[in-house]
């Protein structure tokens, strides 16, 4: 099969995904957009939003369309690294430990409020997201190639909670929110959830082996000299803004390519725009920005300095 048949398998495929999901999740068709785009790209995605605005259902459907292992493990401060990762206990009748895998053993998990937790729990996930192994009593366990966090938090002001640490940040590709649905939208779900859950007649429409084939095509995807310097620049912007203590890391630029090329399949096209640039680095960039207090205070935010370098920054022609 040549390389612009795969393309175009690839591209059916993605578009058969998104539309699956869609018959769940409806009236959030941007976010889906960047939600898939990470998710075959292989980047995690950190969502911060009020509960009830379906992240648990955005999660369960897509593990559901592409035939994949589901786990959610809801975070608590009381939830030790061992109820994640797992746990080695004795047997006595062969007199030695055997490991028993914990809920990380998957390929989409959903990290529940995970801002909940303490930092020596999260730090167990961060292995798994950033290596995509576990290391338990000196023994490494290597994770499933599809493997794919979606992390929500509830805003840093809900009671309970407190900011992750800038190197977890780092470690999302993507931070966006859901937001409510549109009262007309809301009541088409009221009448979709009249008898049963929509989850329970959602269909698969994938095999995990098709993901693969489309992480596979995403790198096909043509990125120009011009994009890629586009990128560059406005990834060094942020660290050069004014009121911003530590800027976006390379692995912010590699996230930007690699989610613009996932777009760009999607929109069937053969090379990166500008325009998926530009829809997609708030997400791929606001939230690795440290701030200093002064800049806080002010009412700043990542979201407002991405925003002024995209006005700034010349726009390849």
């Amino acid at each position: 099969m040549g390389e612009l048949a795969q393309l175009n398998r690839s591209h059916n495929l993605y578009q058969k995904i998104f539309e699956n999901v869609c018959t769940v999740i409806q009236g959030k068709d941007a976010a889906l957009r960047k939600l898939l785009a990470a998710f075959f790209t292989g980047q995690h995605v950190l969502l911060e939003d009020v509960p009830g605005t379906g992240k648990t259902t955005l999660a369960k459907a897509l593990a559901g369309s592409v035939k994949s292992d589901f786990q959610r493990i809801q975070f608590t401060p009381d939830l030790l690294p061992s109820d994640i990762v797992g746990v080695s206990i004795y047997n006595q009748h062969q007199q030695d430990f055997s490991f028993h895998k914990g809920p990380l053993f998957t390929q989409i998990l959903l990290a529940d409020e995970i801002n909940r937790a303490s930092p020596r729990t999260q730090s167990a996930l961060l292995e798994a997201m950033a290596e995509k192994q576990i290391s338990v009593d000196g023994q490494r366990y290597i994770l499933d190639d599809m493997f794919f966090v979606i992390a929500t938090q509830n805003p840093v002001e809900s009671h309970g909670t407190y900011p992750l640490p800038e190197a977890q940040m780092d470690r999302f590709g993507l931070q966006f929110s859901l937001g409510y649905v549109s009262p007309e939208e809301e009541v088409e779900l009221l009448s979709n959830h009249g008898k049963t859950h929509p989850l329970t007649r959602l269909p698969h429409c994938a095999e995990p082996d098709d993901v693969l084939h489309i992480r596979e095509s995403i790198k096909a995807v043509y990125v120009s000299e011009e994009i890629k310097r586009y990128i560059v620049d406005i990834v060094n912007a942020t660290r050069e803004a004014e009121g911003v203590k530590v800027g976006a890391s390379f692995r912010a630029s590699l996230t930007l390519m690699h989610t613009a090329q996932a777009l760009a399949l999607f929109d069937d096209q053969e090379f990166v725009s500008p325009e998926q640039i530009q829809e997609i680095a708030i997400a791929a960039l606001a939230h690795r920005l440290s701030l200093d207090p002064q800049s806080r205070f002010s009412g700043r935010d990542g979201v407002v300095i991405v925003q002024d370098i995209l006005q700034k920054i010349p726009v390849p022609a």
